[in-house]
């Protein structure tokens, strides 16, 4: 009897509770190390929800188009040169940050509480881009739904069309030989005469493939600008319903439950990719797509344009999700010992393997549909929304069976964007656990839906007909500067507040020991490389700054300082958590700024026994916890 009153410590940090009103959360098992925060069930549950996490839509639709704008294949050189010097330099570090303490983007702080509101700015930022990310998800469901048809409805000029629509290139005028002379006119009088046009002198009429005008007339709706925000389109309004409940669905357990769903969210995109790839390999045109997409010969000479190498810089820097705190989030359920480092090295090559991977597939295809309409391979190509919804929708309208490939598309585009989501939801329900471990431990479920609900009322203005337009201007502003002045702090912070070298040790606490030559690369890299580079891009991105705009409307000034606004409210809170802690602080300006760049009583491994001589001393957060009251305004650690 006196045995069951009496917890049991089976491992590190886990608890047998013998008692029978134990309240279980559905986050933590028997198996977790960290029976509190949970675990992943096993290792490829949390590499897959790190690779869909990485790899999402801008693997298809935005690098293809920058190795073929920067040079072909000799795009490769700094595309690898900046994942070796920037990307995985600050993945390794955010990995490596969330699984030794085992918090989340904010609680994480505690290593230095003075940039707390840097990761806050994590977290908001990552809040707008759920948004609209799901909008985007919304789309391609809603393209997945009218595959279902046996003629694919952007295949030709319907009843929805205008006079501009035109599967093929319509002659306007040109010059041609009457008499003996040569005179310019107009392509009707040239036909009904039976003359013929001279090489070189054609115009075209400005018109608009089916697929562009379905994409704008039917699946938007869309109005003429950002002020004319018109009606909710019903059927993306469904469309985003259904993708908000598809990720709750995935996440009402957690790790515990998207873990297993990215078992196919992530893998099947790569079935089909091949799919897709081995099927436009083998129709006409394929091969001048793709010597476009790499080059016949490669243009090594790009490399001298600073434009190529900010190109490669800033798609690395975006494409690994760093400074968006779902990296933190993901590797905070780790086990202790976990391998961070070799994890960081898998899952960078595995995205920027599968970039290159998705430009083969894309650009065979694309490839193809210049062939059949007799237009040169650059005229077809385009990127982000036109590439995924206007142009390789009518490239796949043009092959036999068509719905087929269609339906395999924008299914491919579906889960690259919900592994993608999964992350980013988790990334703020953890948040939420760090602050109120107890009341998610109670309402994990009903808070994770809350959070799909709220944010799936937020969205609705971006399925309005001006709903493109305000997802442009979130991606624009939020998904920009923020996240590099973000990223900039980070790496300035650790390294050089908190102590690189310290850090350093940290990590061998959980990897091994290893050798100083083991370490040079990182040094270089955190201690000057991986800063100098994310500060040039910034300052490259401020200095070349441009209105927003999306095709050829020009946004407002109004809708201009609404993206200011926004990014404004994503970092104000860097200076403002500053000032607090500041303010908090005891002793005169200069000690409690000092105080404030020291890490807080409680940083260190969350289990004791992971602490060793080094953390023996710090505040055990469960315990401090027990005399909090947790409040959003207090930024509890």
């Amino acid at each position: 009897m006196g045995m069951l009153s009496l917890p049991g410590f089976l491992s590190c940090g886990k608890k047998k509770d013998f008692s029978l009103t134990s309240e279980k959360d559905a986050h933590s098992s028997d198996s977790d190390e960290n029976s509190e925060r949970g675990n992943w069930s096993n290792k490829g549950d949390y590499l897959l929800s790190m690779v869909g996490y990485a790899v999402g839509l801008g693997n298809v639709w935005r690098f293809p188009y920058l190795t073929y704008q920067n040079g072909g294949g000799a795009f490769l050189i700094p595309y690898t040169l900046m994942l070796a010097l920037a990307g995985l330099p600050l993945f390794f570090m955010e990995c490596s940050l969330g699984q030794f303490a085992s918090q989340g983007p904010v609680s994480v702080w505690r290593v230095l509480p003075l940039f707390q509101g840097v990761g806050i700015t994590m977290v908001i930022i990552s809040t707008f881009v759920t948004i609209y990310y799901n909008v985007i998800i919304a789309y391609a469901l809603y393209y997945l739904f009218a595959s279902f048809q046996k003629v694919l409805p952007w295949s030709d000029c319907f009843s929805w069309a205008d006079e501009f629509c035109s599967k093929t290139r319509i002659v306007s005028d040109c010059n041609t030989t009457l008499h003996g002379e040569i005179i310019h006119a107009n392509y009707s009088f040239i036909t009904s005469n039976n003359l013929t046009c001279m090489n070189g002198t054609i115009n075209y009429k400005p018109v608009q493939f089916p697929s562009e005008q379905y994409w704008n007339k039917v699946a938007l709706q869309r109005s003429s600008g950002l002020g004319e925000t018109g009606n909710i389109v019903w059927y993306l309004a469904l469309c985003l319903l259904l993708s908000w409940i598809i990720v709750g669905a995935a996440l009402f357990k957690g790790i515990k439950s998207s873990g297993k769903v990215v078992y196919f969210t992530a893998l099947f995109p790569y079935v089909i990719l091949l799919i897709l790839l081995v099927r436009g390999a083998t129709l006409e045109g394929a091969l001048d797509g793709i010597e476009y997409y790499i080059g016949r010969q490669s243009n090594i000479t790009k490399l001298m344009e600073a434009e190529v190498w900010k190109d490669a810089a800033t798609q690395i820097f975006y494409s690994l999700s760093v400074a968006w705190g779902g990296l933190v989030a993901l590797s905070s359920y780790n086990k202790f010992h976990n391998n961070c480092y070799s994890d960081a090295i898998f899952v960078c090559v595995t995205n920027c393997v599968t970039s290159i991977f998705a430009g083969f597939a894309i650009f065979s295809i694309l490839g193809h549909m210049a062939f059949v309409s007799e237009r040169p391979v650059s005229e077809v190509v385009d990127s982000g929304f036109e590439l995924a919804f206007v142009a390789y929708p009518e490239a796949l309208s043009k092959l036999p069976v068509s719905p087929l490939w269609s339906f395999l598309f924008f299914f491919m585009l579906l889960l690259l964007g919900l592994d993608s989501q999964f992350a980013s939801i988790e990334t703020l329900t953890t948040t939420i656990q760090d602050i109120y471990p107890k009341m998610m431990r109670k309402l994990r479920i009903p808070i994770t839906l809350g959070v799909c609900t709220l944010l799936f009322f937020l969205g609705l203005i971006c399925v309005t007909q001006a709903g493109i337009y305000w997802v442009n201007l979130i991606d624009h502003f939020c998904a920009g500067w923020g996240i590099l002045i973000a990223a900039v702090l980070e790496i300035t912070g650790i390294v050089y507040i908190y102590g690189g070298n310290r850090f350093i040790e940290d990590i061998e606490m959980m990897i091994g020991k290893k050798s100083r030559l083991f370490w040079l690369w990182w040094r270089m890299c955190w201690f000057f490389i991986t800063p100098v580079l994310l500060m040039a891009i910034l300052v490259w991105s401020l200095v070349t700054f441009s209105r927003p705009s999306y095709g050829s409307v020009l946004y407002p000034d109004w809708g201009t300082a609404v993206g200011w606004c926004m990014i404004i409210f994503c970092v104000i809170w860097i200076p403002i958590v500053a000032i607090v802690k500041i303010a908090k602080a005891e002793g005169n300006l200069l000690q409690r700024i000092v105080s404030c760049c020291r890490p807080a009583a409680n940083w260190g491994p969350y289990l004791e026994c992971h602490r060793g001589e080094r953390y023996s001393h710090i505040v055990d957060p469960k315990k401090e916890k027990e005399h909090e009251i947790p409040t959003v305004s207090a930024f509890v650690y």
